[in-house]
């Protein structure tokens, strides 16, 4: 039981420094924006019926998937994928895939 309650504080008190380290990552960005390849392609480079995201303007694009994720932009999918991402990693996967070459 005192094992069980040690590794419990143990881990409550290392998710704040987990959450730390992930905003750190510099391939965050490239991380997340492998989740949009199914669609989009790799790295944003569309090959085809989906608009490609590489090299699109990062403010353009952040605005959409916010707009996505609080549901003041209609979608058949994008609403739901944009909901589980926050702020900062929304930001990480524009700032990565408008620095990408488009097709």
């Amino acid at each position: 039981m005192n094992r069980t309650l040690l590794l419990a504080a143990l881990f409550l008190a290392a998710a704040p420094l987990a959450a730390q380290a992930q905003s750190a990552d510099p391939n965050l960005g490239r991380m997340l924006a492998s989740n949009c390849a199914n669609c989009h392609g790799t790295n944003g480079a569309s090959v085809g019926g989906m608009p490609g995201l590489a090299g699109r303007p990062r403010a353009e694009m952040l605005q959409m998937l916010r707009e996505y994720r609080d549901g003041k932009r209609p979608a058949t999918i994008m609403h739901q994928l944009a909901k589980g991402y926050s702020d900062a990693q929304l930001e990480a996967v524009s700032a990565f895939l408008s620095a990408q070459k488009p097709n």
